[in-house]
């Protein structure tokens, strides 16, 4: 049949994985480094994806292909779902004591004599900080402000622990990770706890931007008003935006 659904320019798409969290049946995945269409009759050719591409690599068309079939996008969403579900995704057996859950005391800087290098005090308060490791119900995150981070931010910005100091963290890669996850999981965070401020600590590259999507969908999904902060990190270490 003649009808409407999404088309992808591998040309243009750079795999920034934006428009994966934004396509409710999942037909849309990052392989060999490019935004694909799964198969046609996951696709419902609405296009909640078009906004969300910097490049504009994906459009609605018209041609012939397999008619949309949304019991075929019940077991694909399952069988996604089962995948990222934590505890078989993150299972250790041997019980590794390294995940588990705990605060830290707040930090206090210590003066340094005349002369000496001054050691730069962490400002941690918490472990695990790994979004697919941190507990939903995890004490440090009620009346917190969170802080999301890029995985690769703290080693970019020098001043990283000035700017997660006093707020819990959770960090991820929105280009490496299951972005359907990451959403499910901070919604589920946002929705137990009561969070009073989300900044989010993003790279400038164009795949980064996953992490706002993922936020955004978060926050939307809550059912919450989470106010929201973006700080965008250059590859120079500098906060640009």
């Amino acid at each position: 049949m003649i009808r409407r659904i999404v088309s992808i320019n591998e040309e243009k798409c750079n795999g920034c994985g934006l428009c994966i969290p934004a396509c409710h049946e999942g037909a849309i995945q990052i392989i060999d480094g490019k935004a694909k269409l799964l198969e046609d009759k996951l696709c419902d050719g609405i296009g909640d994806c078009l906004g969300e591409c910097p490049l504009g690599a994906i459009e609605i068309i018209e041609r012939e292909a397999d008619e949309f079939d949304e019991e075929a996008v019940k077991e694909h969403l399952a069988k996604l779902e089962n995948k990222a579900k934590p505890q078989d995704r993150h299972k250790i057996p041997c019980g590794c004591p390294g995940t588990m859950s705990r605060m830290f005391e707040d930090k206090v800087e210590e003066d340094t004599e005349e002369g000496e290098t001054a050691e730069v005090k962490s400002t941690l308060r918490q472990w695990p900080v790994q979004l697919s490791l941190v507990p939903v119900n995890a004490p440090y995150f009620e009346n917190a402000e969170l802080l999301i981070a890029a995985d690769c931010a703290p080693f970019a910005y020098g001043n990283f622990h000035q700017l997660q100091k006093g707020k819990a963290i959770a960090i991820g890669c929105p280009k490496l990770d299951d972005g359907n996850y990451y959403a499910d999981k901070l919604t589920q965070i946002l929705k137990s706890n009561n969070i009073r401020k989300i900044t989010v600590a993003r790279m400038e590259v164009p795949c980064c931007g996953g992490l706002n999507s993922i936020v955004n969908h978060a926050v939307a999904q809550s059912g919450k008003e989470i106010p929201v902060e973006t700080k965008t990190i250059s590859i120079q270490g500098k906060i640009i935006s």
